[in-house]
């Protein structure tokens, strides 16, 4: 397996698809003081002799410097001696919690690869404050994804090495029609090689995809402009009927160099048929994995920019059919990592990607999020049938008849050569299954209002809360978890009415392509101010004359504080019933209450609780609201102004404490 550091960060190599940047011999000694045999051996990547010469500084008493303690480090880990290497990293960590956040990444990679999940749960509790938000929820995440016992379940996987691999490295697959583009450092004709690879340097070839998914014919691509040094990772747009690739830097076919000595890899397009185009080109930093989006004109692509997140990045700048017209645009924490992000690709909405973020089962693991615009879900890893505890990455995907064809690189046990060629078929997009609820939560008033700041609960069915999330401004949410069996999804806010309902797993397959809007209501739109008093908010109704009878047109009202009560079920009740001066006292109390009653009954009979009804009563004509007292003429709109029935909310004060 080869093994090569590139330009300023450290990780990366042939084996990922990320190829050599050159650095000349005098920006090997970095600069300190203390000058080691071990430096030159770590900067020509050879780990082991770097090991072994920082080692005999240290039994002869040198001191070695930061750096080199860094260097010994990376070289530890280089070689898999991963306890050796998490002490020296938490060593420096602790005297300068500035270190690079690729090296924090190593750092929690080293603690997990030696099965010590606890410090890397107490560390990351410790540097909560120090780690953003979408870093700890995507660990979180994945890691309690890993541990599910659902994890692919149902997926009829064919995953097998492909026969076109040879005992160089070979990754970057690529569609082409009905053939296989993909890079290799096997060694063609006069082909130059270089040191300290030993391979050739890296070329397109081309195979033919059989019926099953294996590649035939395999030989150099030749449409492509030939080209002395390395030319990689392509991808070809059907739209722009070109090919994006990566390639050397060079100058009258010459390798150039910057004022460092650095050599670093442009991205260039060539029209099939035609000339060969620069898209992008830096001395000071190379570009990997151009993936051109022809849905959107985006242009995503690799690169280790000073603004990153950790090692390599994600990035996409917008296009003209495939001219660039903007500045690079970094996808964003909840994609990009502490550690290195590779190898972009999207599929029906869907970005697959590989990270050797330190939660993955080991090395380069291949994630998904989904698209929403120009925001993305909790990336999922795709699990432990295409993971492995190695590198894995370069995943493409395609329909293929009634399922799906797709290819990856991995360096897994009982491969060929270096990086290797793999091939699976599956009858539905690859991954760890998960649960993902999204929509909307709506205002029952004004349902085109979002209601912002909602919070969103999903609970087991024992009452164990797996997630929680918050309504943007529109009132939108989206929430992600491993599959779960059965759930209970809640929405709550201060004020509002709680929305609660339980899903089956028949249930839950049903509403994961669909939006599960979520209706709440007000407090205040279901109250009112009422003669210095909180009440429901009812459309007046009357009883005929001498009566206590429910009508329908008063139950439909009465349906009302049925709803209400179901909405804020602490709700505290009294109904309380008035009428006009006509008619004698003593019969007027009599008849309010029976109207009080009235209600009451109908109210109970239609499950409202006898705990919410407090009081029912009638006060007759002792509340008249006019001067139609008795005795006095009045118009019957004036008296019908006293004929009232209330349903006064007791504990309004109080209900939201």
């Amino acid at each position: 397996m080869i093994h090569l550091d590139f330009f300023n960060f450290n990780y990366m190599g042939v084996k990922k698809g990320i190829l050599l940047v050159f650095f000349l011999a005098a920006a090997v000694g970095m600069g300190q003081n203390n000058k080691s045999k071990g430096d030159d051996h770590f900067f020509s990547y050879a780990y082991q002799d770097a090991i072994q010469a920082y080692e005999r500084d240290v039994q002869k008493g040198t001191v070695l410097s930061p750096k080199q303690r860094l260097n010994l480090a990376d070289a530890y880990f280089k070689t898999e001696r991963y306890p050796q290497a998490a002490e020296i990293y938490l060593e420096l960590f602790a005297s300068d919690s500035s270190i690079k956040a690729v090296h924090l990444n190593k750092l929690l990679q080293s603690l997990e690869r030696t099965s010590d999940k606890q410090r890397v749960r107490s560390f990351l509790e410790e540097e909560e404050l120090n780690l953003s938000k979408e870093l700890l929820e995507n660990a979180e995440f994945n890691t309690k994804l890993l541990s599910s016992e659902e994890e692919t379940k149902g997926l009829n996987f064919r995953i097998f090495n492909v026969q076109g691999n040879s005992p160089q490295s070979d990754f970057a697959p690529a569609f082409y029609g009905d053939k296989l583009l993909f890079t290799s450092g096997r060694p063609v004709g006069k082909r130059k090689s270089y040191l300290p690879a030993g391979e050739a340097y890296l070329d397109i070839f081309e195979g033919q995809i059989g019926p099953e998914g294996e590649i035939a014919n395999v030989a150099p691509f030749e449409a492509l402009q030939s080209l002395e040094y390395h030319k990689a990772t392509p991808y070809f747009s059907g739209a722009l009927n070109s090919i994006f690739y990566v390639m050397s830097n060079t100058v009258n076919g010459e390798l150039e160099f910057n004022e460092d000595g650095k050599n670093a890899l442009g991205i260039g397009v060539q029209e099939l048929g035609g000339d060969l185009r620069m898209v992008w080109k830096d001395l000071g930093t190379s570009f990997y994995y151009p993936f051109y989006d022809e849905e959107t004109g985006k242009l995503y692509f690799v690169a280790d920019f000073e603004d990153g997140f950790g090692g390599t990045d994600l990035y996409y700048v917008y296009t003209n059919n495939g001219q660039v017209m903007s500045a690079p645009v970094n996808l964003g924490p909840r994609v990009n990592s502490p550690g290195n992000e590779i190898a972009p690709y999207i599929f029906e909405r869907t970005l697959y990607f590989a990270s050797d973020v330190f939660y993955g089962l080991g090395g380069m693991d291949i994630y998904k999020t989904d698209l929403n615009g120009d925001s993305f879900g909790i990336p999922v890893n795709l699990g432990k049938e295409i993971n492995s505890p190695k590198d894995d990455f370069g995943c493409i995907i395609r329909n293929e008849g009634e399922g799906l064809l797709g290819y990856f690189s991995s360096n897994r046990e009982g491969g060929k050569g270096g990086d290797d060629l793999y091939s699976f078929l599956v009858d539905e997009k690859p991954g760890l299954k998960t649960l993902v609820l999204r929509g909307q939560v709506l205002s029952s008033t004004a349902k085109n209002e979002g209601v912002n700041d909602a919070t969103i609960t999903l609970s087991s069915p024992d009452g164990i809360r797996l997630e929680q999330v918050r309504t943007d401004q529109e009132g939108n949410y989206r929430i992600e978890i491993p599959w779960q069996k059965e759930i209970l999804l809640e929405a709550t806010k201060e004020r509002f009415s709680t929305f609660s309902q339980s899903f089956s797993a028949a249930a839950l397959e049903a509403v994961q392509n669909s939006r599960v809007n979520i209706i709440l209501t007000a407090y205040e739109d279901i109250i009112e101010e009422k003669e210095n008093q909180t009440v429901i908010k009812l459309q007046k109704f009357y009883f005929d004359k001498g009566k206590s009878v429910v009508t329908p047109a008063i139950a439909e009202e009465l349906d009302k504080v049925v709803e209400a009560v179901t909405l804020f079920p602490n709700l505290q009740l009294r109904i309380e019933t008035h009428t006009d001066s006509r008619g004698g006292s003593a019969y007027n109390f009599k008849l309010t209450q029976a109207r009080s009653d009235a209600i009451k009954k109908y109210l109970l009979d239609h499950d409202v609780p006898e705990a919410n009804l407090l009081y029912s009563i009638g006060y007759g004509e002792n509340k008249i609201l006019n001067n139609c007292t008795n005795g006095v003429f009045c118009l019957e709109i004036l008296h019908q102004e006293n004929q009232r029935s209330l349903i006064v909310v007791l504990n309004d004060n109080i209900l939201f404490e």
